[in-house]
């Protein structure tokens, strides 16, 4: 049983005494404020990992409150309400919450939510650092492998797909000699008509999308009677 901390802002301190207690019992420590003013508070000074969010509240409207949150935090939202009402859900969800229960409640049901949006939270999360982990950067030059995108300087490069598979490899092998063969090798599964002579022609023209002089290399270096480096300088 994994513990979480987590935050409820709501007016009816008997639902939060129910709650703290009943919750409790799964490993979370739930800590509860009655009004939107201190459940900010609460936020600024400790993010919870999930936030049970009340719409009916005395000071501003949960709804609002939603938005408000979701421009600073990206944290899980499960929003309750009393009123049942379709349009507030639909409202909630467009605003970010990540779901949505209508009060009267079993205690019980809003445990297999907490624990479904967590699980939910935690996948997007480790995608999120694995698309990180695989974009590869030299200076403000960004390529993106899932994405099959590149940019330099902020401004996206039309690359050809065997040029971006070539600034891929080069890119992985930063400060490494790579010969044309090695270079032909690992392209030919890409294009079977590279051949020795057209890696040449394929370094210039990527040269040219990268604005980079083969005189003063800034990106890929001639290396005489061996091939090229991808050298990645920063200047």
């Amino acid at each position: 049983m994994q513990s979480h901390n987590l935050l409820i802002i709501d007016d009816d301190d008997g639902l939060n005494r129910l709650l703290e207690e009943y919750l409790g019992k799964f490993g979370h420590h739930l800590t509860c404020a009655t009004s939107a003013a201190e459940g900010l508070r609460t936020l600024q000074r400790q993010p919870p990992d999930l936030l049970i969010l009340d719409i009916m509240l005395p000071d501003q409207d949960g709804l609002s409150l939603c938005r408000e949150i979701r421009r600073e935090y990206d944290l899980p939202i499960i929003m309750l309400t009393a009123r049942g009402d379709v349009t507030d859900r639909i409202v909630g969800l467009e605003l970010g919450a990540d779901d949505y229960l209508a009060k009267p409640f079993e205690p019980r049901e809003l445990v297999a939510r907490i624990d479904s949006v967590l699980r939910r939270a935690s996948e997007r999360h480790n995608r999120r650092q694995l698309s990180k982990q695989n974009i590869a950067t030299c200076g403000d030059l960004i390529l993106e492998p899932e994405r099959r995108t590149c940019s330099l300087a902020g401004v996206e490069l039309e690359l050809t797909s065997t040029e971006f598979d070539l600034l891929h490899l080069f890119m992985q092998s930063r400060g490494c000699v790579l010969s044309r063969d090695q270079l032909l090798t690992k392209l030919r599964g890409v294009d079977a008509d590279v051949y020795d002579r057209s890696i040449d022609m394929l370094v210039s023209r990527l040269r040219q999308k990268l604005g980079d002089d083969s005189r003063s290399p800034r990106f890929i270096k001639t290396v005489w009677r061996t091939g090229y480096q991808f050298v990645g300088s920063t200047r």
